[in-house]
């Protein structure tokens, strides 16, 4: 983040504290936070989570380039209340050498079944892939829209669906009124089958497909000395585009952080868990927090 929009981001949080709490959020559905701690210099401004099948297996992603991975406890609701990760380490470029400073503003991460993982970037808009995250990188080809993208507002958010097809969007559209694009890679190559309709001052910070086949966005609204506000869609795809659009996750300005990350799964009992992680920006002001949504049956 460049430096004066840091310096107003901090001013404002330091009269508005996001509070992690356990509020409400609209429509019905249980709703628990964790705060979450590490004693590691690279620990903090996490943009992307991923959880196993069963929600106890976690990898998050810093928009610094760097990752871990580890084991998710939690009680018998369900509710975290540990998580177990080693330091994070660098995500590497190419070769054997970290990604350069000027490249490694990771922000979306979407896992294969196989194990594959693929990571989206601001700053240099682009996605590599990983055949393990512990080793280098390989980049697919570019969008030719990918260079006309803001730098501090690219490629945010990526999901894969059940065919192994990648969709990334960007945090900005260009305009309050004009959709998001959404980008498909699918055959080795990418195209942009359609777009999301802006519902209000939100923009896209993450996606994930969930068990039902179904693409859900989370958004963020940044208000000052409120705080921040978040908001999940989920939207039914068809060969032509959006079939249907739902909002399953909307909370009040300043209740939590800034959650930039998005991870669906589903419980034994078949429900579905929506996991999304804040990015604290490094911020004395801010805290890394795991806020968790169950959709009601």
């Amino acid at each position: 983040m460049p430096r004066s929009p840091r310096l107003a981001l901090t001013a404002g949080l330091m009269l508005g504290l996001a509070l992690c709490s356990s509020a409400s959020a609209p429509p019905v559905g249980r709703t628990d936070c964790f705060v979450w701690r590490e004693d590691d210099v690279l620990f903090g401004g996490l943009s992307a989570i991923e959880m196993s099948a069963d929600g106890r297996e976690i990898t998050v992603l810093s928009d610094r380039g760097a990752w871990t991975r580890g084991h998710v406890q939690r009680d018998a609701a369900g509710r975290i209340t540990g998580i177990d990760v080693p330091p994070l380490r660098p995500l590497l470029a190419r070769g054997t050498a970290p990604l350069s400073r000027g490249r490694s503003d990771s922000e979306g991460l979407a896992i294969a079944p196989d194990g594959t993982a693929y990571v989206s970037f601001e700053g240099a808009a682009r996605v590599l892939r990983y055949r393990d995250l512990a080793g280098s990188a390989v980049n697919l080809r570019v969008h030719r829209d990918f260079a006309l993208m803001q730098g501090n507002a690219a490629l945010e958010a990526l999901a894969i669906d059940r065919d192994g097809n990648l969709y990334t969007l960007p945090e900005r559209s260009g305009s309050a009124t004009r959709p998001f694009p959404v980008y498909r890679f699918r055959e080795g190559r990418w195209d942009q089958p359609f777009a999301i309709p802006r519902r209000g001052a939100y923009l896209a910070v993450g996606a994930d497909f969930g068990p039902d086949g179904r693409l859900y966005l989370l958004e963020r609204r940044f208000r000052g000395l409120l705080g921040f506000a978040s908001r999940v869609r989920r939207f039914e795809l068809g060969p032509a585009g959006i079939l249907s659009e739902e909002t399953v996750f909307e909370s009040p300005s300043g209740v939590y952080d800034n959650l930039e990350g998005l991870a669906v799964w589903q419980e034994a009992g078949g429900g579905i868990v929506i996991s999304m992680v804040s990015d604290d920006n490094f911020l004395f002001v801010q805290r890394t927090e795991i806020v968790e949504h169950r959709l009601a049956h």
